[in-house]
């Protein structure tokens, strides 16, 4: 892509984000999402190849019917209350639009089909864009109307969207699409905690993007987007597979990675709400995450495929370990100690 172009690109990315972040009202926050979902699409397509070009259509027809529900929504509130400010969503039919309409944003469960497909299409730097930087709009608006929401609604998806996203993850050899259902996955633990303690679910959404970020980058790095490959990938990069398995094994949430905090605190506030029964549904859900995450890490580090490949193995990388690949790796890993200072801020 033209250096241009991908200024332009990444400019308009930061700027919709910040519009849409920092906006009070409906008008504008839609504008910051549509500058957004304009920025991504070039860099999804960019390819030009056919699954990247269906990949592209796929998630601008989502997109814009999502966004027009979201206008619908905040005209209908505007209608009955109004005004146009964020903050004042009051009307019933208003909000259960807008809840539809960030979940198919955000690719909850049920909305969640065009997620996998648009990841699978994507290359690996897009993907993790598509899987942090352009779910922070969608999830600030939420936070704005958390006290607006049904809260029976928001925890009825989130209990969808950790069952689909480990359930539909354990078939899959495609790295992309285990790390798709895995966002979904990750997605339901925020939605189910939004409501109670929206701090807490900016948290876990920051954390999730500081683990999943190494993922992508190392990835993308040695090449690797299938397990088939990731099966000799440490003959290549022994150091950069063995802090893979430590990041996957973070990300499925086990002790003492960095992942456990946010399961362990949000299960904590659900007791707290006297919600122990949604927190064990939630809590025995992601050990089907649990599973291909551990079966990512056997394949990241001690395995060799059963018979030979057909693809010429590749002894060396051609691209030296970048540098931010070590610090998001050590903290998406060892931020476990600092959670007393973590949860004195929230």
């Amino acid at each position: 892509m033209n250096p241009y172009a991908s200024l332009i690109f990444s400019a308009s990315l930061i700027l919709g984000t910040t519009i849409t972040i920092s906006s009070n009202h409906w008008m504008m926050a839609w504008t910051g999402l549509e500058i957004n979902t304009l920025a991504i699409i070039p860099l999804i397509s960019k390819s030009h190849h056919p699954r990247a070009t269906e990949a592209a259509i796929k998630y601008f027809l989502v997109q814009a019917v999502a966004s027009t529900l979201l206008l619908f929504s905040s005209t209908i509130n505007a209608w009955h209350t109004g005004q146009w400010d964020i903050t004042q969503l009051t009307q019933p039919t208003a909000s259960l639009l807008l809840t539809t309409a960030i979940s198919m944003k955000l690719g909850l469960a049920p909305f969640h089909f065009w997620f996998p497909e648009v990841l699978q299409g994507s290359s690996p730097i897009t993907a993790l864009l598509l899987s942090t930087m352009m779910k922070l709009p969608p999830i600030t608006i939420l936070l704005l109307t958390s006290h607006s929401l049904n809260p029976t609604l928001l925890t009825t998806l989130a209990i969808l969207s950790a069952a689909l996203g480990g359930w539909m993850g354990l078939n899959q050899t495609q790295l992309r699409k285990i790390l798709a259902f895995s966002s979904i996955s990750h997605l339901g633990w925020m939605t189910v905690i939004l409501v109670y303690n929206p701090k807490l679910a900016l948290l876990t959404f920051y954390l999730y993007c500081l683990m999943t970020t190494p993922i992508f980058h190392t990835i993308n790095t040695t090449k690797t987007l299938k397990l088939t490959t990731m099966m000799t990938s440490w003959t290549k990069t022994p150091v950069m597979n063995a802090a893979l398995m430590l990041t996957l094994l973070s990300l499925a949430g086990l002790p003492p990675l960095s992942g456990f905090l946010p399961k362990w605190l949000i299960i904590q506030e659900l007791s707290k709400q006297e919600m122990a029964p949604t927190a064990t549904i939630i809590a025995m859900l992601s050990l089907l995450g649990l599973f291909f995450y551990l079966r990512l890490a056997y394949y990241s580090t001690i395995t060799l495929p059963p018979n030979s490949t057909s693809r010429i193995k590749q002894w060396h990388i051609n691209k030296p370990a970048k540098t931010q690949i070590a610090i998001f790796t050590s903290l998406s890993t060892l931020l476990l100690p600092l959670s007393p200072l973590i949860l004195a801020t929230l």
